[in-house]
């Protein structure tokens, strides 16, 4: 009888184990993002934000941040994502402090995007926003680590030039490492249903 007792105690067990093992490795159901499985840290670098001071991996550590790269000068992919990211910001504005994303414009643009343009720019879609630049070298350094595909045209007569750049939005997690990307074209309720699940999921 205690032998019986003992062997239904341990099927359950297994049982329990299997159910527990199937469901973590359930795979997250997002709409746009894209989760990876191992969140990759980013490589050290060293920007300045729109106030003068030293944005660096320690800005990025024991907070969720969303990185979007662009420029002040650009005429529609980056104002129309800036104002999504504004209207993503006010739909998450329930969840835990520390669980509300930073939003961090990155410049690609650097001889333009001083820290001054970019304090002004940013300020116009959410007072919040952080923007960062700096050296040609270091904003480049960021744009490979991250892969994000940046191409700056030649100048014209008046001095003025292109830039195409990646409408993607990533995900860098609280260890500083870049964990998931939103591919365009974007849309606020979609972007904060995904954020969310992806912060229940690395909770787990």
């Amino acid at each position: 009888m205690i032998s019986a007792v003992i062997l239904v105690g341990v099927l359950a067990g297994i049982v329990t184990a299997i159910v527990f093992t199937r469901t973590d490795r359930t795979p997250l159901t997002l709409v746009r993002a894209t989760l990876f499985d191992a969140p990759r840290p980013l490589a050290a670098f060293t920007l300045v934000d729109q106030s003068g001071g030293t944005f660096d991996l320690s800005r990025l550590r024991d907070r969720w941040t969303l990185f979007f790269f662009g420029f002040t000068n650009c005429p529609d992919v980056c104002p129309t994502t800036l104002a999504t990211l504004a209207e993503v910001r006010r739909l998450l504005a329930d969840l835990p402090p520390a669980e509300r994303p930073e939003i961090v414009l990155a410049t690609v643009d650097p001889v333009r995007d001083t820290p001054e343009v970019l304090g002004r720019y940013v300020a116009h879609f959410d007072p919040q926003f952080i923007g960062i630049t700096g050296s040609q070298a270091s904003v480049d350094g960021l744009t490979r680590d991250l892969g994000v595909a940046v191409m700056i045209g030649a100048s014209v007569a008046d001095g003025s030039y292109t830039v195409d750049h990646s409408a993607a939005i990533f995900v860098v997690d609280p260890s500083a490492a870049f964990t998931a990307v939103f591919s365009a074209p974007h849309a606020a309720a979609t972007i904060a249903l995904d954020y969310r699940s992806i912060v229940a999921a690395r909770q787990r």
